[in-house]
């Protein structure tokens, strides 16, 4: 499998293939954590933020009638 991926990629050693499959793997990992981290924050800002805006609402429009 090494050497077959070794060609795919023109890679010079079966070592840089290795590398290269575990560097993928480590981005990969790193990005799922990202990913999980940024949904707990959004479940936990969520019901607030809808509770700010609620509130917000009500102001965007006034004193317009006074244009």
């Amino acid at each position: 499998m090494v050497l077959a991926l070794r060609t795919k990629l023109k890679a010079k050693s079966n070592v840089e293939v290795v590398r290269r499959g575990l560097r993928l793997l480590r981005d990969a990992t790193e990005r799922e954590a990202l990913r999980e981290a940024y949904r707990r924050a959004s479940r936990a800002t969520r019901a607030s933020s809808s509770r700010e805006l609620r509130e917000l609402d009500a102001l965007t429009a006034e004193g317009l009638e006074d244009w």
